[in-house]
């Protein structure tokens, strides 16, 4: 969804994703990556839900290239339980 408004976004997502994982690694200022996590996530789940409700054959960011993955129920099952990870840290934090 992002992708098509700014197609540059295809390219770093992946990068995106690592940064946040390296950040939670690091335990980099936790209430600001466990946000940006929720909202990177969040807009991530509706392009899958898209392009999995209209039967596209899109490649998974990840590791869709290399090991030839669709995306599929699978990437909005671990969509929808970080964006809960990272839902539920921010409430514990508060």
């Amino acid at each position: 969804m992002l992708a098509k408004q700014i197609p540059v976004w295809g390219y770093l997502y992946a990068f995106i994703e690592l940064g946040l994982g390296l950040a939670y690694l690091m335990n980099f200022q936790p209430m600001l990556i466990n946000t940006l996590t929720f909202v990177v996530m969040s807009i991530s789940i509706i392009g899958v839900l898209q392009s999995v409700l209209n039967k596209k054959k899109i490649q998974c960011a990840c590791l869709g290239a290399v090991f030839n993955l669709p995306m599929s129920t699978v990437t909005i099952i671990e969509d929808a339980l970080i964006i809960a990870m990272s839902g539920a840290m921010i409430l514990l934090m508060n």
